[in-house]
């Protein structure tokens, strides 16, 4: 029997490898962009930071140490200079494929950070396998800005598994969507006509307010903001605003609020403030040919007719008198029932005239 040689006899010691194959090795080198592994092969094995991570800022001093086991995949048995090339992000991906292929047929609800924030969408990593979010699959609503999702850990569906095509794509939109839908079913199980909810302005219009209820929105309508007159809801509102209302009106799903709570009806009160023969003062809030329409306060309005300004002929009330002048009048009229309120300033002048001191023709000079 030949001896053999030393050559023979290290080949015989080492194992052989292949290309593709999963081997383990001991770290018995670290470097900040290179890792070195004793893989029980001839030559060592060479894992650089490419090949390790997907993350260019890492230094991979502070992620391993020399002692550690790692798992590894075979890229090339000879790197052309004697040593083996090893991928370790590559296995990870394939491990992480096999692991979204498991969630795609499942139906499984994942969860990760946000790495990238791209034009059309968000990129995020599952075990080093990368799943694409388009912007559209992102939110149930339009998002302008998709910045605001980096870094942030966020809930997801497999929607569409093509490793092979580099398609793996994700979907928020739809889990927001179910998720509405189920806090928007125990919103109306729970709430009724009359109800007062506390919600928060989510958009404000030139007609009203939306105001979300936590499970459905509810329109605030301009008519409804105020007893009173309200020109501009932006004026009063701002999106984020927290806001307490009543629930006015529910028609299939939608909801109609109102801040006109009743207890708060200024006519509850309005017959002994603006009873016959009260001098009150308003403010003009409009006008129009035959008269000037008087606030007393938020939701009580008076009409001060044009024959009713003064003694002397007017042939309109904008000759004499202005929008947001502030009048006193006698009211001679009330109608609680029609809530109407008739007020004269002819009058009062005649009042005035009544209660002031007469003096004689001596006293007078």
């Amino acid at each position: 029997m030949s001896e053999m040689s030393f050559d023979q006899m290290l080949e015989e010691t080492f194992k052989t490898i292949h290309n593709g194959q999963i081997v383990e090795g001991n770290v018995i080198d670290v470097k900040a962009d290179e890792i070195v592994l004793n893989i029980g092969y001839k030559a060592d094995g060479i894992l650089t930071k490419n090949e390790y991570t997907n993350d260019n800022s890492v230094d991979l001093r502070d992620v391993v140490k020399v002692g550690d086991t790692m798992e590894v995949k075979v890229l090339k048995v000879n790197d052309g200079d004697g040593q083996v090339l090893l991928t370790y992000k590559r296995l990870a991906a394939e491990k992480g494929n096999k692991r979204l292929e498991e969630a795609f047929n499942n139906k499984e609800v994942l969860k990760a950070e946000v790495t990238q924030v791209l034009g059309g969408g968000l990129s995020v990593v599952v075990d080093e396998a990368r799943v694409f979010i388009p912007a559209s699959l992102v939110s149930d609503t339009y998002e302008k800005d998709l910045n605001k999702y980096a870094g942030q850990e966020i809930e997801f569906v497999i929607t569409e598994f093509n490793p092979r095509r580099r398609r793996i794509i994700g979907d928020r939109k739809q889990l927001l969507v179910a998720q509405k839908a189920e806090m928007q079913k125990a919103l109306f199980e729970r709430i009724q006509v009359g109800d007062v909810l506390d919600g928060v302005v989510k958009n404000v219009t030139d007609f009203g307010a939306f105001v979300d209820l936590g499970g459905a929105d509810g329109l605030l309508h301009i008519s409804e903001m105020s007893w009173g007159r309200v020109d501009n809801p932006k004026k009063i509102f701002s999106t984020g605003d927290k806001v307490t209302v009543l629930l006015k009106e529910i028609n299939g799903n939608k909801i109609a609020l109102s801040l006109k709570f009743e207890d708060q009806n200024p006519w509850l009160t309005a017959a002994d403030k603006y009873a016959i023969g009260n001098i009150v003062t308003g403010r003009v809030a409009r006008m129009t040919d035959f008269g000037a329409f008087v606030e007393l306060e938020p939701g009580v309005d008076a009409l001060l007719h044009v024959s009713q300004i003064s003694h002397d002929h007017v042939d309109k009330p904008s000759d004499v008198l202005s929008i947001g002048q502030e009048i006193e009048a006698k009211v001679v009229d009330f109608n609680e029932a029609d809530k109407k309120i008739s007020l004269s300033m002819k009058a009062l002048e005649q009042v005035q005239r009544e209660e002031a001191p007469a003096y004689s023709d001596e006293e007078q000079f």
